[in-house]
């Protein structure tokens, strides 16, 4: 699973749609509401975003970290893997065949 966040639910939902149709994502879940605060440019910032969970395989991975900077409007685009060491098989099984 990969974690990133885009600056609005509409955007959001593109990229998502984006990266089902190329089989890099089974599925991604985009959740309005979220506020990020960072520093950029030596300045800290507060934006509200959304958050979008993608859920890959290891298999298509190196593919979505070539794709997904050119779908996103950010510069720094955040593409966090975090490591799915188990689950439900059927889920599992599904997961893998849309991808």
């Amino acid at each position: 699973m990969a974690i990133s966040t885009a600056p609005s639910i509409d955007v959001g939902r593109g990229i998502v749609k984006d990266l089902v149709e190329r089989r890099l994502i089974a599925c991604g879940t985009v959740i309005p509401g979220a506020v990020s605060v960072y520093r950029w440019n030596g300045a800290i910032e507060e934006t509200s975003e959304a958050l979008l969970l993608l859920k890959t395989t290891v298999e298509r991975w190196q593919d979505l970290t070539e794709v997904f900077p050119t779908l996103h409007p950010y510069d720094v685009p955040e593409l966090i893997v975090i490591p799915i060491a188990g689950g439900h098989k059927p889920y599992l099984d599904w997961l893998s065949a849309e991808t």
